[in-house]
């Protein structure tokens, strides 16, 4: 896959415990030119999220721990100068049409299922951005 470029200048923050999925993600964004943080559970992505903003959320459901729709409503209640209104894309295996609405009440901004394209994951990425510049 050739780097367009799509998301350079973007910091994402990727919650993801397999080891595998992060790195495929990771590599992913980053070959497109995003600076990524990665981590493995919602209580390390608090830590990231207390030092830096980052311009997307990139969080798997299924967490250990904390899952993904807890750590999500809690992310939102934040005030948005401390990252509450991020963009925030619910990464899952679960691809039921109950799984995604629940991802979409819980304060996510879009659903995608696990595995994903990396093309597809790079324009996601990049039109949630650009329709949530906020």
């Amino acid at each position: 896959m050739e780097p367009s470029g799509t998301l350079a200048g973007l910091d994402i923050l990727v919650v993801e415990d397999d080891n595998d999925t992060r790195f495929f993600i990771t590599t992913v964004l980053e070959m497109d030119g995003a600076k990524v943080i990665s981590v493995i559970s919602a209580d390390a992505a608090r830590k990231v999220l207390s030092e830096l903003q980052p311009d997307v959320l990139i969080s798997d459901i299924g967490l250990p721990g904390e899952d993904g729709y807890t750590f999500i409503r809690k992310f939102r209640a934040l005030k948005p100068k401390n990252g509450g209104r991020v963009p925030a894309i619910a990464l899952t295996a679960y691809t039921d049409s109950e799984a995604r609405i629940r991802a979409l009440e819980g304060g996510f901004d879009t659903h995608v299922s696990k595995p994903v394209d990396p093309e597809e994951l790079v324009e996601i990425v990049a039109s949630l951005v650009a329709c949530c510049n906020w």
